[in-house]
C-alpha cells in the first residue's frame, strides 16, 4: 500500500479525522488527531508533537518530537464512524528532530530485536490471551471492583450478562482487521478473555494496543468499564496475558522436532532455557505494576515457579500439546505476563532473553508436571525451583542486574522505565491502605 492508497482511501470512505496513534512507556495509547486534509502532509513530513509530558519521552527543553504513520496500520475506527463522519486511525514510528528513530519508542524497542532474530534467520510470532474484567460503575458514576455478573468459566446467558458486549467487541476488533478465534467468560465473576489470531511481533504488539483500547470503549457504550488490572479483586483469580511463541525459520517452526518427547526441537529448548534464566529480570517488563504481584501468587492459576513442562499450568512455561498434521503450531506459552505490561517491551524483551538461550546453548531443566503448589518450600530449595519476585521492587532490583535485558531496552527507555517503577513502588510504600486501617487500628 502506498501513500496515494491511503488517501484515495481516506476520499472515498469520506473520512474527516485521522489519530495518529503510539505508545508512551507503560503502554497507554496517545493520540494526536488530525483532519483529512493534513494527512497528506503528515505521510510526507511527518508530524510535529511535544513529548515533554509523555510518560518515558524527552525533557522539556528537548520536547520537540515527530511522529512517522505506518501506512500499514491504517483503520476506520468502527465507533467514531456516525452520522457521516468517520475517523481513521494510523500506528506511528517516533522520531528526533534529526530525523533518527527516538529509542524512547517502545515500538522502536521491539524492532530493534526483531531485527536480531533476523540476523539469526529466525522470525518471532506471538498469540497473546488478554484477560479482563467488566464492572458497572455505581448510581454515582463512580468505577467500583464489583463484578458486572456472577458467571464462571465458559458460561453463557443468563448467567453471563455480557455475551452480547463480547459480540459487540468483537464485530468492531474485526473491522479493525484483527481476526479474533474465540471468545468466553473467564473463571473469575465478570472476567472474561477474546483471542484473537498470533502474528509476527510488532503486529501483534499494534493488535494488543487496539484490542485494549476497543474492548474499553466498546464497553463504554455499554455502561460499563472495562479493566486490564491484573487483581482488581482480592480472593479471586487475577487476570494474564499468557503469550505463546515461536520461532520461524523460513517456512518451517523452528520449535518443531517429531523425534522429541514433546515434540519440540533444541532451539525450542535452547529458547526456553534463556527465557528461564532471565525470568526473575523479565518479571519486571511482563508483569510491571505493584498489583501485578497481588496476581503472581500460588493458588489461583497464575505461575510463579521458574520451571516449565506440557500439562502443568502451575509452569511458568508449558508446551500446549502436539496434534498431528498441526506441525506450525508448535510452541512455547509464557504464563507470566498480564495484560498491564508494555506489548511492545514485553515481546522485545521475551524475545531477547530466548536468544541468548539459543546463542549460548543454554539447556532448560527437567520439565515438571506435577502440581508444584503442592510441594514444600525444602522440597523446592532441594529441586532448585527458584521463584518469580514477590514484589515490583524486587522485580526492578533483578532487572537492574540483568545487562541483556538492559542493552535489548536502551540506555534512555532503562533508565525511564526504573524511574517510573521505582516512583510506583515509592508512592505505594507510602499510602495507608485499607487493609492496614482493618487490621492495626484497634489492636495496637
Amino acid at each position: 500500500m502506498e501513500n496515494k492508497d491511503i488517501l484515495d482511501k481516506i476520499k472515498s470512505e469520506k473520512v474527516r479525522l485521522v489519530e495518529m496513534q503510539f505508545s508512551d512507556i507503560v503502554g497507554a495509547v496517545k493520540s494526536v488527531t488530525i483532519p483529512e486534509h493534513k494527512l497528506g502532509e503528515a505521510l510526507e513530513r511527518g508530524l510535529w508533537f511535544d513529548g515533554s509530558s509523555i510518560e518515558g519521552f524527552t525533557r522539556i527543553f528537548e520536547s520537540d518530537m515527530m511522529l512517522r504513520p505506518d501506512i500499514s496500520t491504517f483503520q476506520i475506527i468502527p465507533w467514531k464512524s456516525q452520522n457521516g463522519h468517520k475517523t481513521a486511525r494510523l500506528i506511528c514510528d517516533v522520531y528526533m528532530p534529526d530525523g533518527k528513530p527516538f529509542e524512547g519508542d517502545p515500538r522502536y524497542v521491539l524492532r530493534r530485536a526483531v531485527k536480531k532474530a533476523e540476523e539469526m534467520d529466525f522470525k518471532y510470532y506471538v498469540g497473546p490471551e488478554l484477560e479482563f474484567f467488566l464492572f458497572k460503575p455505581d448510581e454515582n458514576g463512580k468505577i467500583v471492583p464489583a463484578p458486572h455478573d456472577v458467571a464462571g468459566y465458559f458460561d453463557f446467558p443468563p448467567r453471563d450478562l455480557a455475551s452480547e458486549v463480547r459480540m459487540d467487541i468483537i464485530f468492531n476488533l474485526e473491522q479493525l482487521g484483527l481476526e479474533v478465534e474465540a471468545s468466553h467468560h473467564e473463571v473469575a465473576y465478570g472476567q472474561h478473555e477474546i483471542d484473537f489470531k498470533y502474528g509476527s511481533a510488532i503486529s501483534t504488539a499494534d493488535n494488543v494496543m487496539t484490542f485494549k483500547y476497543t474492548v474499553k470503549s466498546v464497553a463504554a457504550a455499554h455502561g460499563l468499564y472495562a479493566s486490564f488490572m491484573p487483581k482488581p479483586i482480592f480472593g479471586i483469580n487475577g487476570s494474564g496475558m499468557h503469550v505463546h511463541q515461536s520461532l520461524f525459520r523460513e517456512d518451517k517452526n523452528a520449535f518443531f522436532d517429531a523425534k522429541d518427547k514433546y515434540k519440540i526441537s533444541e532451539t525450542a529448548k535452547h529458547f526456553i532455557a534463556g527465557q528461564l534464566k532471565h525470568a526473575r529480570a523479565l518479571s519486571a517488563i511482563v508483569a510491571p505494576t505493584v498489583n501485578s504481584y497481588k496476581r503472581l501468587v500460588p493458588g489461583y492459576e497464575a505461575p510463579v515457579y521458574i520451571s516449565w513442562g506440557q500439562t502443568n499450568r502451575s509452569a511458568l512455561i508449558r508446551i500446549p500439546r502436539y496434534a498431528p498434521g498441526r506441525e506450525s503450531s508448535t510452541r512455547a506459552e509464557l504464563r507470566c505476563p498480564d495484560p498491564s505490561a508494555n506489548s511492545y517491551l514485553t515481546f522485545a524483551c521475551m524475545l531477547t532473553a530466548g536468544l541468548d538461550g539459543i546463542k549460548n546453548k543454554l539447556e532448560p531443566p527437567v520439565a515438571l508436571e506435577e502440581n508444584l503448589y503442592e510441594l514444600g518450600a525444602v522440597e523446592m530449595e532441594k529441586r532448585g525451583i527458584k521463584t518469580l519476585p514477590g514484589s515490583i521492587i524486587e522485580a526492578v532490583e533483578e532487572l537492574q542486574k540483568d545487562s541483556l535485558l538492559k542493552e535489548t531496552l536502551g540506555t534512555h527507555t532503562y533508565e525511564k522505565f526504573i524511574e517510573a517503577k521505582k516512583e510506583e513502588w515509592n508512592d505505594f510504600r507510602l499510602r495507608v491502605t485499607g487493609w492496614e486501617i482493618e487490621r492495626y487500628l484497634e489492636k495496637v
